[in-house]
């Protein structure tokens, strides 16, 4: 069983992983190009994810301070 969890635990992290690598790619594209349309849903739509109970399930960091830290490193 705890093997199981693990497992589970690893999808959600990859998960979460992979919302923040798309979340730089679209801030750093923004920046760039402040009015690209699919950067902005890309943010917005990652933004909404991060606030979201799914979220919160499947990791317990605080979205404000994940955001803030990723907007950090761009």
């Amino acid at each position: 069983m705890a093997n199981t969890q693990t497992n589970y635990q690893n999808l959600a992290n990859a998960v979460v992983i992979q919302a923040a690598r798309d979340y730089r790619k679209a801030v750093t594209k923004l920046k760039k190009y402040p009015r690209n349309d699919d950067a902005l849903r890309t943010k917005a739509e990652l933004e909404e994810f991060f606030y979201s109970d799914w979220y919160s399930t499947l990791i317990n960091i605080n979205p404000n301070y994940l955001i803030m830290q990723l907007e950090k490193e761009i």
